[in-house]
C-alpha cells in the first residue's frame, strides 16, 4: 500500500460511496441555471415548512419507491434515465440510512405503520440471511441472493464502516418498535440481535485500533486503520457499545483519536477546525463527514477527552459555507444561497458523469445538494437559503426521488442521478432538526449509552 494515510483518505472519500460502475458516457439535459437574476423574474414562493415537507417526502421515495425490489434494501444508486444501472446492488450503509428513513416516513404519514412494518420484516429477514464476515456485512450485497458483491479486488468480505452505518439504523428500529405490538416487538428483537452479532473486536487484529476490512480470501490485506478525523466515529461508538464483542477505551484513544493527535489548532474564516481533517487540514473535508456518523449519534453536548463534536460540525459546516461565499475560483452562482461541497457524483472534464470528493481543497465547480440540506441542524438559515435556491431551480434540479445528486451552474450541467448515502442524510437530518426523532431513538438505547460512557463521553 502506497502511503497508508493517503490511501485511507482516498478510499473513504472517493470510493466509499460508489467505487466503479459509472464509466459510461452521460448525456445530460441542458439546464439553464439559474436564470439572469433580474427583478422581473417570477420566483415561486414556498414556506420553509412546506419546503422541508417537500424535500423529505420526495427524498423518501428513494428508499421506498426505488428500493431494491427483492430485499427492500437501498440500492447503491438510482438513475431515472437508466433504471437498470446497478439494479440488484444493495448497499449496506445506505440500507442503514434507509431504515431510519422508513421511520421518518411512518412519522410523517408518507406510509402507514403497517406498511413500514411489512417492509422492515422483509428487509431484516434479508439482512439475517445475507453473507456476513465475523458478523459484519459487505459493502455491496446481491439483493436477490444476499451474497457479497465485491467492492474491489480485495474488498470481498466484511466492511466495518458500512456495517456501523447499518447498525446505527438497526438500533433506531429496535428503539422505535420495542414497546409496540407483538409483531413490532419481534422486529425490535430481530434488529437488536442483528447488530449485536457483529464481532467488532475481531476487526482490531488484537491491536488498539479498528480495521476497515476483513476478507476470507484476503484476510486483513487492505490494512486500513480507522483513524479520525473523517466519517468513521460511529464505528468506534458501535464497537464500544457491543455487549459481547466490545472494544476498550484504549482502542478508541489510540485508533480514532491517535492519542490526542486528532486535535487541530487550524482556523479558517474565523472558525477553529478543532480536529485534524485527514487530507483536508486547512478547510475541512467533504461535508458528509459531519453527517454520516451523526444521523443517530446526537452531536449536541457530545464531548470526549479531546473535542466537542457539535462545535466540530458547526465549524466544519460554516467553513464550507464561507468558502463558497468567498468563491476564490469565481465559479458561476456560488454564494449565500448556492453552496455545499461534499463527495457526490461529479462532472468529468468531457462532460460525462463521474465521482469526486468535493471540498474547499478539491473544488471543481460542482455543488452537491446533500451537503447543505443535510447540514440543516448546524446552519439552519444557510441550509434553508440553499434549499430555496434548489427549489427555485426545481425544473432542473428536482427529480422523482428528491433533488438530484449534483449540479454545476458553471458548466450548465446536472447529474440526473441519485446515491443512497447522499439521499439518506437529507431526510434524516431534516427530521433531527425538526423533532430530534433519530437522535432521541439512538441515544435512548442503553447499550449506546454504556458504550459512550466507556469511551469517556
Amino acid at each position: 500500500m502506497i502511503k497508508k494515510t493517503l490511501y485511507l483518505i482516498l478510499f473513504s472519500t472517493l470510493i466509499l460511496s460508489c467505487g466503479g460502475g459509472d464509466d459510461y458516457t452521460y448525456v445530460p439535459t441542458t439546464p439553464e441555471l439559474p436564470g439572469n437574476g433580474s427583478d422581473d423574474e417570477q420566483e415561486p414562493t414556498i414556506s420553509d415548512n412546506e419546503l422541508l415537507d417537500l424535500t423529505q417526502e420526495t427524498t423518501f421515495k428513494y428508499f421506498w419507491d426505488y428500493a431494491d425490489a427483492n430485499s427492500g434494501g437501498a440500492r447503491e444508486r438510482y438513475h431515472p434515465n437508466d433504471p437498470g444501472n446497478s439494479e440488484g446492488v444493495v448497499t449496506a450503509g445506505g440500507t442503514g440510512f434507509g431504515l431510519m428513513a422508513i421511520l421518518v416516513g411512518i412519522e410523517r404519514g408518507f406510509i402507514s405503520r403497517t406498511e413500514g412494518l411489512e417492509r422492515l420484516n422483509t428487509l431484516l429477514d434479508f439482512l439475517e440471511n445475507a453473507d456476513r464476515f465475523h458478523g459484519a456485512w459487505s459493502h455491496w450485497i446481491n439483493g436477490s441472493t444476499g451474497a457479497v458483491i465485491p467492492f474491489s479486488d480485495l474488498d470481498d468480505g466484511g466492511d466495518l464502516v458500512e456495517t456501523a452505518f447499518l447498525a446505527q439504523g438497526l438500533i433506531c428500529i429496535k428503539e422505535y418498535f420495542k414497546n409496540g405490538s407483538d409483531a413490532e416487538q419481534a422486529l425490535a428483537q430481530q434488529a437488536d440481535d442483528l447488530w449485536k452479532g457483529v464481532e467488532w473486536d475481531w476487526y482490531t487484529q488484537n491491536q488498539n485500533v479498528l480495521y476497515w476490512h476483513w476478507s476470507p480470501n484476503h484476510d486483513f490485506s487492505m490494512n486500513m486503520q480507522l483513524k479520525g478525523y473523517n466519517e468513521v466515529l460511529i464505528t468506534y461508538v458501535m464497537a464500544a457499545a457491543s455487549p459481547d464483542f466490545g472494544i476498550e477505551k484504549e482502542v478508541y484513544s489510540n485508533g480514532w483519536a491517535s492519542g490526542g493527535g486528532i486535535r487541530s489548532a487550524n482556523t479558517q474564516y474565523g472558525y477553529p477546525l478543532l480536529v485534524r481533517h485527514n487530507g483536508n487540514e486547512q478547510f475541512g473535508g467533504p461535508l458528509f463527514w459531519a453527517h454520516y456518523s451523526y444521523l443517530g449519534l446526537d452531536p449536541r453536548n457530545l464531548s470526549d477527552d479531546y473535542v466537542d463534536y457539535w462545535d466540530v460540525n458547526v465549524n466544519h459546516t460554516m467553513i464550507n459555507y464561507e468558502y463558497c461565499v468567498a468563491n476564490p475560483d469565481f465559479y458561476q452562482d456560488y454564494g449565500e444561497d448556492c453552496w455545499g461541497l461534499t463527495a457526490s457524483y461529479s462532472r468529468n472534464n468531457d462532460g460525462s458523469i463521474g465521482y469526486n470528493a468535493h471540498s474547499p481543497s478539491n473544488d471543481t465547480g460542482v455543488i452537491s445538494p446533500t451537503a447543505a440540506i443535510s447540514s440543516i441542524p448546524y446552519a439552519p438559515e444557510e441550509s434553508l437559503d440553499a434549499m430555496h435556491y434548489f427549489y427555485r431551480n426545481r425544473d432542473d434540479l428536482l427529480g422523482p426521488a428528491g433533488f438530484y445528486d449534483a449540479f454545476s451552474p458553471e458548466y450548465d450541467w446536472v447529474a440526473e442521478a441519485y446515491l443512497a448515502i447522499d439521499q439518506g442524510p437529507q431526510i434524516i437530518m431534516i427530521e433531527n432538526y425538526r423533532t430530534g426523532l433519530l437522535w432521541n431513538l439512538f441515544m435512548g438505547n442503553e447499550d449506546v449509552q454504556a458504550g459512550l460512557t466507556k469511551l469517556g463521553f
